[in-house]
């Protein structure tokens, strides 16, 4: 093509669509679906402490607001540790029966680019230090920690 000639114009007609955004029902959560998005927003505020030695530290210097503990965690000695110490600061306990689960909600795995969990590490322990912010998932599990 040179520069003298003229590209021909063409009009095209584009129809507007009104697209209407449907919100899903807001029920009451459940205590599982609260505490995966406490633990997810409590890790982006940089408030978790993952495995024993963290939790251990965090529940001694009581730092901690809430543990999450793997009931099926093959040690004993681990289960007791972590038991006395919430009971002894006061600090609310909650059980997990799957590790992967938890090591999940925790951060411990890699995510692939569909958004899915791969690699996921089983965490046996984890404590939250910092909330991050104020949520419905938060106030639906101090509600639970409450009535019992």
């Amino acid at each position: 093509m040179s520069d003298t000639e003229e590209t021909p114009v063409v009009d095209v007609e584009v129809e507007e669509t009104e697209t209407k955004e449907v919100e899903a029902p807001k029920g009451k959560m459940s205590v599982e679906d609260a505490l995966r998005e406490v633990l997810k927003k409590a890790m982006i505020h940089d408030g978790l402490a993952r495995g024993l030695r963290e939790a251990a530290k965090a529940l001694d210097k009581r730092q901690a607001h809430l543990c999450v503990l793997n009931e099926s965690c093959t040690e004993a000695e681990y289960i007791k540790l972590i038991e006395a110490l919430c009971a002894e600061h006061k600090i609310n306990l909650i059980k997990i029966s799957d590790p992967k689960l938890l090591g999940e909600w925790a951060g411990l795995c890699k995510i692939d680019r569909e958004g899915q969990a791969r690699k996921v590490v089983g965490c046996s322990c984890v404590v939250v230090k910092d909330y991050g912010q104020e949520s419905e998932a938060l106030s639906v599990l101090l509600d639970y920690f409450a009535s019992r």
